[in-house]
């Protein structure tokens, strides 16, 4: 079954082609990665998919359903989910009222003025559950600008979780991270249920390689690569306009 499927999408910002009738298909639970040189495309694609821009022609398919002309938040109800590359936490909020504030967000009770106890007790212990997940339960009261850089990034992400997303999108999770919160923010998208659809761009080729199943180069705009990350690693195309190398034996001294 597909969860998402893109048809000839095409985002123009005056006469330069940011994205240019890319198609792809994506199926449920698979975990697929988006690469390519700066410039390339690739959070322009991500701002189409979850509505933070309109496309210029293409269509937008999310489990069947057009999306194509719904905003960011019928996305989210639908369950999509989406960790940005600059972080978008509520900075004098603490941990515990932002992972509250993000689980209440999609579900019907939020236009509920009054509602049961165990309305409350249902969201504060799933709130409890995302936290401890993510190694932040003891931290729950402090304000989100007293973390790190590598812990509100693990934050921003576990909030997507707790979503319950069927599509989660994220952009560049590695950014700025040292080497080991790299690795622990691999470790979360290894273990994410089978249920969920990922999608990951990023520059950090060890977290790509290492987490997806399928990897799609974009070059200025164009998909001019799709397959499982061998194929990636071995696709001359790529070596040559991703990597920058005229030909196999140049990629070969840089190995």
């Amino acid at each position: 079954m597909e969860a998402l499927r893109i048809e000839s999408l095409t985002k123009q910002f005056g006469g330069v082609d940011a994205v240019n009738r890319v198609s792809f298909a994506v199926s449920v639970g698979e975990r697929l990665a988006i690469i390519g040189p700066n410039g390339a495309g690739k959070t322009t694609l991500f701002n189409l998919i979850n509505g933070q821009l309109g496309p210029t022609a293409g269509r937008i398919h999310f489990f069947g359903r057009d999306v194509t002309s719904l905003p960011p938040h019928r996305r989210a109800h639908l369950g999509q989910a989406r960790a940005f590359q600059v972080i978008s936490l509520l900075q004098e909020l603490t941990v515990l009222q932002n992972t509250l504030l993000s689980i209440n967000g999609t579900k019907p009770h939020r236009f509920k003025m009054f509602r049961p106890v165990m309305a409350f007790k249902k969201v504060l212990q799933k709130a409890a559950n995302t936290l401890t997940d993510l190694d932040l339960w003891e931290k729950r009261e402090d304000p989100v600008k007293n973390l790190s850089y590598g812990e509100q990034r693990r934050l921003e992400i576990g909030l997507g979780l707790s979503m319950d997303p069927k599509l989660l999108l994220l952009d560049e999770p590695s950014a700025g991270l040292t080497k080991e919160e790299s690795a622990d923010i691999t470790g979360i998208i290894k273990n994410l249920s089978s249920g969920i659809t990922v999608l990951v761009v990023d520059h950090d080729m060890d977290m790509v390689f290492e987490v997806a199943e399928r990897i799609l180069v974009l070059h200025y705009g164009e998909l001019i690569a799709d397959g499982n990350p061998s194929q990636i690693q071995n696709d001359q195309k790529v070596k040559e306009i991703y990597m920058g190398v005229e030909d196999a034996a140049d990629y070969a001294e840089i190995d």
